[in-house]
């Protein structure tokens, strides 16, 4: 059994995002360009730039996101190990970020003192 019936959720996103289309066209033109020039540059193949947007999805916990490109990594050629070692990637950087924050919020502490 799967978290989230993730193929029929992948097409709802496609509709829900076809439809802020015809309202706002700008903003999803917009967002497909800015999605796009990445690709131009030519640095990262197909493959590696899912991996690092799955990395990315999960940091932001976008199921959206996750269903997207997991489907598109599928598609370029990854595997499941893959996926995963991108997954354990972004899962250290997560944990390290929580560490930096945990530092700040112990010097918040500390400047709290000297109020």
């Amino acid at each position: 059994m799967h978290m989230l019936p993730w193929n029929d959720y992948r097409r709802q996103i496609g509709k829900g995002v076809s439809e802020l289309g015809k309202l706002s066209p700008d903003t999803v033109r917009g967002y497909v360009g800015m999605n796009g020039a990445g690709q131009k540059t030519g640095h990262f193949n197909d493959k590696t730039r899912e991996l690092i947007a799955l990395a990315v999805a999960i940091s932001l916990r976008c199921d959206g996101c996750i269903t997207v490109h997991t489907e598109a990594a599928r598609k370029h050629g990854a595997t499941k190990e893959e996926i995963a070692e991108a997954m354990g990637v972004a899962i250290s950087v997560n944990a390290g970020a929580a560490i930096i924050y945990a530092t700040r919020t112990l010097d918040a502490f500390d400047a709290a003192e000297d109020v």
